[in-house]
């Protein structure tokens, strides 16, 4: 099976977090968001991954193959790259790895997380992955008949169903979706100025393929700061709950407290504070005299003096102050 994520977007709502770090290699809880992404897939598809596609953008920094191929490896799945030059829409992004639409394979936005207690019914043409949601009118919904989808419908402003399509796909045939895709461009069919995977999987529909649902118990956003802070405290609280070690043994505890769940990265240092819960700090950071609690800290970053409450603070920071709520960027300071 292969999987392929289309990750090419700037990431426009969680900046400035994204001006140096591509969103889908954010650290929540000491991983990219995209590696916990395909590590769900794995668990859920329950076949052997033997492939992981990638489709990036063209301003993403230098060492962004070498982070996507670190994170195939760790699956023993080959990684490739491919680049989408312009944002023409789902359908484009995919096609940018049509090499990889072959056979089985589960197609993942990159932007979202997921929990599944089900297993993939890999004899059907295709699955769609889906949660209940109560406002269904803001986001592409399916309608069902006896367990099969029969419709697809965009940000229905009367109610249809309340099953919102949270972004994977499975497709028993990959080369399928590709020849359907490459017909969308061929004849440039577009819908509000791009090219959309939902026309492609209506056409498929209307040639007979027979499509599932998958739906999750769990659904959580990685879109803007106050969003992905909120994911990360739930990625934390699931970590505990399967018990694992989310504390580095090379922390160094001087006068402090963690009160879980928390991650604490490499040779982080902690002097007279208190962190947690719901707190993700990365590796070899600093925090001195401060608390807090409900935050997403990433790397070799430096708090000090801080109350800190729903904040997020990029790689490289340094932070001196009171401020209790806050999104800073990369290498920013404030003091």
């Amino acid at each position: 099976m292969k999987i392929i994520v289309p990750m090419a977007g700037i990431g426009s709502r969680l900046r400035p977090h994204t001006l140096t770090i591509p969103k889908p290699l954010t650290l929540l809880a000491g991983k990219p968001i995209v590696q916990r992404l395909v590590e769900d897939i794995v668990k859920v598809v329950d076949q052997k991954v033997d492939e992981i596609a990638f489709v990036i953008g063209p301003t993403f920094p230098n060492n962004t193959e070498e982070k996507l191929m670190k994170i195939s490896k760790s699956l023993n799945a080959v990684g490739k790259v491919f680049i989408q030059e312009e944002a023409l829409g789902t359908a484009h992004a995919i096609q940018c790895a049509k090499e990889s639409l072959e056979g089985s394979c589960v197609v993942a936005f990159a932007d979202t997380l997921f929990k599944a207690d089900f297993t993939l019914d890999s004899q059907s043409d295709g699955a769609i992955w889906v949660k209940q949601v109560e406002e269904p009118s803001a986001y592409g919904v399916v309608k069902l008949n006896d367990g099969i989808i029969t419709d697809f419908v965009e940000k229905p402003q009367e109610f249809v169903s309340d099953l919102a399509i949270i972004g994977i796909y499975y497709f028993k045939k990959g080369e399928i979706l590709r020849d359907e895709i490459q017909y969308l461009l061929d004849n440039d069919i577009k819908e509000k100025g791009e090219y959309q995977l939902t026309n492609a999987l209506e056409n498929m529909k209307q040639k007979g393929l027979k499509f599932v649902p998958g739906q999750v118990s769990e659904w959580m956003d990685c879109g803007n700061k106050d969003i992905t802070v909120e994911t990360n405290g739930r990625v934390l609280k699931f970590a505990q709950k399967d018990g694992q070690n989310l504390v580095s043994k090379t922390v160094k505890l001087i006068n402090s407290n963690i009160i879980d769940p928390c991650y604490v990265g490499e040779n982080v240092v902690l002097k007279n504070s208190t962190i947690g819960p719901n707190v993700s700090l990365g590796d070899d950071s600093l925090v001195e005299n401060s608390i807090i609690e409900n935050s997403l800290i990433q790397t070799n970053t430096n708090v000090k003096n801080a109350n800190l409450n729903n904040a997020m603070i990029g790689n490289h920071a340094y932070f001196d102050g009171k401020f209790t709520s806050v999104s800073i960027g990369d290498y920013s300071v404030l003091n």
